[in-house]
Protein backbone atom coordinates (compact mmCIF):
# COMPACT_ATOMS: atom_id res chain seq x y z
CA UNK A 1 0.00 0.00 0.00
CA UNK A 2 1.21 3.52 -0.71
CA UNK A 3 3.27 4.94 2.13
CA UNK A 4 1.30 6.87 4.77
CA UNK A 5 -2.12 6.08 3.25
CA UNK A 6 -4.63 5.61 6.06
CA UNK A 7 -7.88 3.67 6.22
CA UNK A 8 -9.70 7.02 6.44
CA UNK A 9 -8.14 8.02 3.10
CA UNK A 10 -9.19 4.72 1.53
CA UNK A 11 -12.74 5.36 2.69
CA UNK A 12 -12.68 8.91 1.35
CA UNK A 13 -11.41 7.72 -2.05
CA UNK A 14 -14.10 5.02 -2.17
CA UNK A 15 -16.83 7.56 -1.42
CA UNK A 16 -15.53 9.87 -4.15
CA UNK A 17 -15.72 6.95 -6.56
CA UNK A 18 -19.31 6.25 -5.47
CA UNK A 19 -20.26 9.92 -5.82
CA UNK A 20 -19.32 9.73 -9.50
CA UNK A 21 -22.34 7.49 -9.86
CA UNK A 22 -24.88 8.99 -7.45
CA UNK A 23 -24.48 12.70 -8.19
CA UNK A 24 -27.57 14.39 -9.70
CA UNK A 25 -28.20 13.86 -13.42
CA UNK A 26 -31.15 16.17 -14.16
CA UNK A 27 -33.86 17.99 -12.24
CA UNK A 28 -36.76 15.54 -12.75
CA UNK A 29 -34.72 12.60 -11.38
CA UNK A 30 -32.53 14.41 -8.87
CA UNK A 31 -34.71 13.19 -6.01
CA UNK A 32 -33.83 9.58 -6.84
CA UNK A 33 -30.10 10.30 -6.63
CA UNK A 34 -30.69 12.21 -3.38
CA UNK A 35 -32.42 9.11 -1.97
CA UNK A 36 -29.38 7.01 -2.87
CA UNK A 37 -26.98 9.49 -1.27
CA UNK A 38 -29.14 9.58 1.86
CA UNK A 39 -29.15 5.81 2.22
CA UNK A 40 -25.39 5.67 1.60
CA UNK A 41 -24.77 8.36 4.21
CA UNK A 42 -23.20 10.66 1.62
CA UNK A 43 -25.46 13.66 2.16
CA UNK A 44 -24.09 14.63 5.55
CA UNK A 45 -27.24 13.65 7.44
CA UNK A 46 -25.89 10.64 9.30
CA UNK A 47 -23.52 7.70 9.53
CA UNK A 48 -22.34 5.90 6.42
CA UNK A 49 -21.42 2.69 8.22
CA UNK A 50 -18.01 1.02 8.42
CA UNK A 51 -17.52 0.47 4.66
CA UNK A 52 -15.89 -2.82 5.66
CA UNK A 53 -16.37 -4.57 2.32
CA UNK A 54 -14.74 -1.99 0.02
CA UNK A 55 -11.90 -1.61 2.52
CA UNK A 56 -11.21 -5.33 2.35
CA UNK A 57 -11.16 -5.27 -1.46
CA UNK A 58 -8.80 -2.29 -1.62
CA UNK A 59 -6.44 -3.71 0.99
CA UNK A 60 -6.41 -7.08 -0.76
CA UNK A 61 -5.48 -5.42 -4.04
CA UNK A 62 -2.81 -3.29 -2.33
CA UNK A 63 -1.36 -6.28 -0.48
CA UNK A 64 -0.59 -7.90 -3.85
CA UNK A 65 -0.08 -4.98 -6.23
CA UNK A 66 1.12 -2.21 -3.90
CA UNK A 67 -1.14 0.69 -4.92
CA UNK A 68 -4.88 0.59 -4.30
CA UNK A 69 -6.23 3.24 -6.67
CA UNK A 70 -6.84 1.05 -9.71
CA UNK A 71 -9.21 -1.10 -7.63
CA UNK A 72 -11.50 1.78 -6.59
CA UNK A 73 -14.26 0.97 -9.15
CA UNK A 74 -14.43 -2.56 -7.76
CA UNK A 75 -14.67 -1.21 -4.21
CA UNK A 76 -17.48 1.13 -5.23
CA UNK A 77 -19.33 -1.74 -6.91
CA UNK A 78 -19.12 -3.84 -3.74
CA UNK A 79 -20.47 -1.06 -1.52
CA UNK A 80 -23.30 -0.18 -3.88
CA UNK A 81 -24.26 -3.85 -4.17
CA UNK A 82 -24.26 -4.25 -0.41
CA UNK A 83 -26.48 -1.20 0.03
CA UNK A 84 -28.99 -2.32 -2.60
CA UNK A 85 -29.54 -5.40 -0.45
CA UNK A 86 -29.92 -3.29 2.71
CA UNK A 87 -32.66 -1.13 1.15
CA UNK A 88 -34.64 -4.24 0.22
CA UNK A 89 -33.92 -5.95 3.56
CA UNK A 90 -35.34 -2.97 5.46
CA UNK A 91 -38.56 -3.23 3.47
CA UNK A 92 -38.84 -6.99 3.86
CA UNK A 93 -38.08 -6.89 7.59
CA UNK A 94 -40.27 -3.85 8.25
CA UNK A 95 -37.36 -1.96 9.84
CA UNK A 96 -38.05 1.76 10.15
CA UNK A 97 -34.58 2.76 11.38
CA UNK A 98 -31.00 2.10 10.25
CA UNK A 99 -27.95 3.73 11.80
CA UNK A 100 -30.20 5.90 13.99
CA UNK A 101 -32.05 7.42 11.00
CA UNK A 102 -35.33 6.56 9.27
CA UNK A 103 -34.92 3.91 6.59
CA UNK A 104 -35.52 4.84 2.97
CA UNK A 105 -38.95 3.21 2.76
CA UNK A 106 -40.05 4.85 6.03
CA UNK A 107 -39.27 8.25 4.50
CA UNK A 108 -40.35 7.81 0.88
CA UNK A 109 -42.69 4.81 0.85
CA UNK A 110 -42.16 1.26 -0.34
CA UNK A 111 -42.48 1.82 -4.15
CA UNK A 112 -39.83 4.54 -4.30
CA UNK A 113 -37.54 2.67 -1.91
CA UNK A 114 -37.72 -0.46 -4.08
CA UNK A 115 -36.90 1.67 -7.09
CA UNK A 116 -33.92 3.23 -5.28
CA UNK A 117 -32.70 -0.23 -4.29
CA UNK A 118 -32.93 -1.35 -7.90
CA UNK A 119 -31.03 1.78 -8.85
CA UNK A 120 -28.20 0.96 -6.45
CA UNK A 121 -28.02 -2.55 -7.90
CA UNK A 122 -27.71 -1.19 -11.43
CA UNK A 123 -25.12 1.40 -10.41
CA UNK A 124 -23.09 -1.34 -8.74
CA UNK A 125 -22.72 -2.99 -12.15
CA UNK A 126 -22.02 0.30 -13.89
CA UNK A 127 -19.23 0.96 -11.40
CA UNK A 128 -17.35 -2.00 -12.86
CA UNK A 129 -17.39 -0.50 -16.35
CA UNK A 130 -14.73 2.05 -15.37
CA UNK A 131 -12.25 -0.77 -14.91
CA UNK A 132 -12.07 -0.97 -18.70
CA UNK A 133 -11.18 2.73 -18.85
CA UNK A 134 -8.38 2.09 -16.37
CA UNK A 135 -6.83 -0.51 -18.67
CA UNK A 136 -7.99 -3.81 -17.18
CA UNK A 137 -8.56 -6.48 -19.85
CA UNK A 138 -12.12 -7.37 -20.77
CA UNK A 139 -11.60 -10.89 -19.42
CA UNK A 140 -11.03 -9.55 -15.89
CA UNK A 141 -13.96 -7.15 -16.07
CA UNK A 142 -16.25 -9.94 -17.27
CA UNK A 143 -14.97 -12.21 -14.49
CA UNK A 144 -15.81 -9.56 -11.91
CA UNK A 145 -19.27 -9.08 -13.41
CA UNK A 146 -19.86 -12.81 -13.15
CA UNK A 147 -18.64 -12.76 -9.55
CA UNK A 148 -20.95 -9.81 -8.84
CA UNK A 149 -23.97 -11.61 -10.27
CA UNK A 150 -23.19 -14.90 -8.50
CA UNK A 151 -22.88 -13.00 -5.23
CA UNK A 152 -26.16 -11.14 -5.67
CA UNK A 153 -27.83 -14.46 -6.43
CA UNK A 154 -26.43 -15.89 -3.18
CA UNK A 155 -27.74 -12.84 -1.29
CA UNK A 156 -31.24 -13.45 -2.65
CA UNK A 157 -31.06 -17.14 -1.75
CA UNK A 158 -29.92 -16.30 1.77
CA UNK A 159 -32.69 -13.76 2.21
CA UNK A 160 -35.24 -16.33 1.04
CA UNK A 161 -34.03 -18.74 3.73
CA UNK A 162 -34.18 -16.00 6.35
CA UNK A 163 -37.76 -15.01 5.47
CA UNK A 164 -38.83 -18.65 5.09
CA UNK A 165 -37.47 -19.48 8.54
CA UNK A 166 -39.14 -16.46 10.14
CA UNK A 167 -42.53 -17.69 8.92
CA UNK A 168 -42.18 -21.11 10.59
CA UNK A 169 -43.06 -21.98 14.17
CA UNK A 170 -39.94 -24.08 14.67
CA UNK A 171 -36.44 -22.54 14.48
CA UNK A 172 -34.15 -23.58 11.67
CA UNK A 173 -31.33 -26.01 12.42
CA UNK A 174 -27.79 -24.89 13.26
CA UNK A 175 -26.64 -26.45 9.99
CA UNK A 176 -29.17 -24.48 7.94
CA UNK A 177 -28.27 -21.28 9.79
CA UNK A 178 -24.65 -21.63 8.69
CA UNK A 179 -25.87 -22.18 5.15
CA UNK A 180 -28.00 -19.04 5.35
CA UNK A 181 -25.30 -16.74 6.72
CA UNK A 182 -22.89 -18.16 4.18
CA UNK A 183 -25.16 -16.79 1.46
CA UNK A 184 -26.28 -13.58 3.20
CA UNK A 185 -23.05 -12.41 4.83
CA UNK A 186 -19.99 -14.47 3.94
CA UNK A 187 -20.63 -14.51 0.19
CA UNK A 188 -20.41 -10.72 -0.14
CA UNK A 189 -17.33 -10.36 2.07
CA UNK A 190 -15.63 -13.21 0.22
CA UNK A 191 -16.52 -11.61 -3.13
CA UNK A 192 -15.15 -8.24 -1.97
CA UNK A 193 -11.81 -9.83 -1.17
CA UNK A 194 -11.80 -12.05 -4.26
CA UNK A 195 -12.49 -9.08 -6.52
CA UNK A 196 -9.41 -7.28 -5.19
CA UNK A 197 -7.29 -10.38 -5.74
CA UNK A 198 -8.61 -11.01 -9.26
CA UNK A 199 -7.72 -7.46 -10.28
CA UNK A 200 -4.25 -7.73 -8.76
CA UNK A 201 -3.01 -11.12 -9.95
CA UNK A 202 -3.52 -14.01 -12.38
CA UNK A 203 -2.29 -16.55 -9.80
CA UNK A 204 -5.35 -18.71 -9.15
CA UNK A 205 -3.85 -20.24 -6.01
CA UNK A 206 -3.43 -16.78 -4.47
CA UNK A 207 -6.97 -15.79 -5.50
CA UNK A 208 -8.36 -18.97 -3.90
CA UNK A 209 -6.53 -18.24 -0.64
CA UNK A 210 -7.93 -14.73 -0.50
CA UNK A 211 -11.44 -15.94 -1.22
CA UNK A 212 -11.16 -18.51 1.58
CA UNK A 213 -9.90 -15.75 3.86
CA UNK A 214 -12.91 -13.58 3.00
CA UNK A 215 -15.38 -16.42 3.48
CA UNK A 216 -14.06 -17.35 6.92
CA UNK A 217 -13.98 -13.69 7.92
CA UNK A 218 -17.59 -13.28 6.78
CA UNK A 219 -18.79 -16.17 8.92
CA UNK A 220 -16.82 -14.91 11.93
CA UNK A 221 -18.19 -11.40 11.38
CA UNK A 222 -21.80 -12.62 11.48
CA UNK A 223 -21.27 -14.81 14.54
CA UNK A 224 -19.60 -11.93 16.35
CA UNK A 225 -22.62 -9.78 15.45
CA UNK A 226 -24.89 -12.51 16.84
CA UNK A 227 -23.08 -12.32 20.16
CA UNK A 228 -23.22 -8.53 20.27
CA UNK A 229 -26.94 -8.61 19.49
CA UNK A 230 -27.54 -10.33 22.82
CA UNK A 231 -24.55 -9.55 25.06
CA UNK A 232 -23.01 -6.45 23.49
CA UNK A 233 -22.48 -3.27 25.48
CA UNK A 234 -24.25 -0.29 23.95
CA UNK A 235 -21.46 2.08 24.99
CA UNK A 236 -18.95 0.25 22.79
CA UNK A 237 -21.15 -1.02 19.96
CA UNK A 238 -23.36 2.06 19.53
CA UNK A 239 -26.56 0.00 19.56
CA UNK A 240 -28.69 -1.68 22.18
CA UNK A 241 -28.56 -5.51 22.27
CA UNK A 242 -32.20 -6.19 21.39
CA UNK A 243 -32.07 -9.46 19.42
CA UNK A 244 -33.99 -11.47 22.04
CA UNK A 245 -36.65 -8.78 22.54
CA UNK A 246 -37.09 -8.66 18.74
CA UNK A 247 -37.26 -12.48 18.52
CA UNK A 248 -34.27 -12.73 16.17
CA UNK A 249 -33.23 -16.31 15.55
CA UNK A 250 -29.45 -16.00 15.66
CA UNK A 251 -26.98 -18.79 16.34
CA UNK A 252 -26.99 -18.61 20.18
CA UNK A 253 -30.77 -18.88 20.19
CA UNK A 254 -30.94 -21.67 17.62
CA UNK A 255 -28.27 -23.64 19.46
CA UNK A 256 -30.16 -23.20 22.73
CA UNK A 257 -33.39 -24.47 21.17
CA UNK A 258 -31.59 -27.50 19.72
CA UNK A 259 -30.06 -28.37 23.10
CA UNK A 260 -33.02 -27.64 25.34
CA UNK A 261 -35.07 -30.14 27.23
CA UNK A 262 -38.85 -29.97 27.31
CA UNK A 263 -39.02 -27.50 30.21
CA UNK A 264 -36.34 -25.14 28.89
CA UNK A 265 -37.88 -25.22 25.43
CA UNK A 266 -41.24 -24.16 26.85
CA UNK A 267 -39.53 -21.24 28.59
CA UNK A 268 -37.85 -20.07 25.38
CA UNK A 269 -41.02 -20.50 23.34
CA UNK A 270 -42.99 -18.42 25.84
CA UNK A 271 -40.73 -15.42 25.24
CA UNK A 272 -40.85 -15.89 21.47
CA UNK A 273 -44.66 -16.01 21.56
CA UNK A 274 -44.87 -12.78 23.56
CA UNK A 275 -45.18 -9.81 21.19
CA UNK A 276 -43.38 -7.38 23.49
CA UNK A 277 -41.57 -9.24 26.27
CA UNK A 278 -40.65 -7.11 29.27
CA UNK A 279 -37.12 -6.68 30.60
CA UNK A 280 -37.54 -9.47 33.12
CA UNK A 281 -38.66 -11.99 30.48
CA UNK A 282 -35.81 -10.99 28.18
CA UNK A 283 -33.27 -11.36 31.01
CA UNK A 284 -34.61 -14.83 31.84
CA UNK A 285 -34.38 -15.89 28.20
CA UNK A 286 -30.83 -14.57 27.88
CA UNK A 287 -29.79 -16.44 31.01
CA UNK A 288 -31.40 -19.62 29.65
CA UNK A 289 -29.64 -19.26 26.28
CA UNK A 290 -26.35 -18.84 28.10
CA UNK A 291 -26.97 -21.82 30.40
CA UNK A 292 -27.80 -24.03 27.43
CA UNK A 293 -24.45 -23.20 25.82
CA UNK A 294 -25.57 -20.81 23.10
CA UNK A 295 -23.08 -18.12 24.02
CA UNK A 296 -20.07 -20.41 24.43
CA UNK A 297 -20.79 -22.34 21.23
CA UNK A 298 -21.19 -19.18 19.15
CA UNK A 299 -18.06 -17.61 20.62
CA UNK A 300 -16.04 -20.78 19.93
CA UNK A 301 -17.26 -20.88 16.33
CA UNK A 302 -16.52 -17.16 15.81
CA UNK A 303 -12.98 -17.67 17.09
CA UNK A 304 -12.51 -20.76 14.92
CA UNK A 305 -13.49 -18.93 11.76
CA UNK A 306 -11.46 -15.87 12.79
CA UNK A 307 -8.37 -18.05 13.19
CA UNK A 308 -9.07 -19.75 9.87
CA UNK A 309 -9.26 -16.32 8.20
CA UNK A 310 -5.89 -15.36 9.67
CA UNK A 311 -4.35 -18.65 8.56
CA UNK A 312 -5.60 -18.23 4.98
CA UNK A 313 -4.24 -14.69 4.92
CA UNK A 314 -0.83 -15.87 6.12
CA UNK A 315 -0.80 -18.61 3.48
CA UNK A 316 -1.64 -16.20 0.64
CA UNK A 317 1.90 -14.84 0.47
CA UNK A 318 1.19 -11.10 0.31
CA UNK A 319 3.79 -8.64 -0.90
CA UNK A 320 2.89 -5.40 0.88
CA UNK A 321 3.45 -5.67 4.63
CA UNK A 322 1.48 -2.50 5.50
CA UNK A 323 -1.64 -3.80 3.75
CA UNK A 324 -1.25 -7.17 5.45
CA UNK A 325 -1.14 -5.49 8.85
CA UNK A 326 -4.17 -3.38 7.97
CA UNK A 327 -6.10 -6.53 7.03
CA UNK A 328 -5.04 -8.16 10.29
CA UNK A 329 -6.14 -5.06 12.14
CA UNK A 330 -9.61 -5.25 10.61
CA UNK A 331 -9.96 -8.90 11.68
CA UNK A 332 -8.91 -8.11 15.24
CA UNK A 333 -10.98 -4.92 15.37
CA UNK A 334 -14.19 -6.39 13.98
CA UNK A 335 -14.09 -9.86 15.52
CA UNK A 336 -14.07 -9.35 19.29
CA UNK A 337 -15.61 -12.67 20.34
Amino acid sequence: MQESVTLAELLSETEREILRLVSDRDVPTSGLYAMCRYHLGLDGSGSSGKRLRPLLGLLTYASIAGDYRAALPGAAAVELGHNFSLVHDDIEDGDTERRHRPTLWALHGIPQAINAGDMLFTLSRKALHRLTDLGFPDSKVLRLMRLHDDTCLALCEGQYLDIWASERSEPMSVELYFDMIGRKTAALIAASVEAGAVLATDDEAVIARYRAFGWALGIAFQLNDDLLGIWGEQASTGKEPTDVARHKMTLPVIYAFEHSGAGDKVGLEAVWRTDEPDDGQVAEAVALIERLGGRDYTRDQARRYRDKALAELDAAGVVDADSLEALRGIIVGVIKA
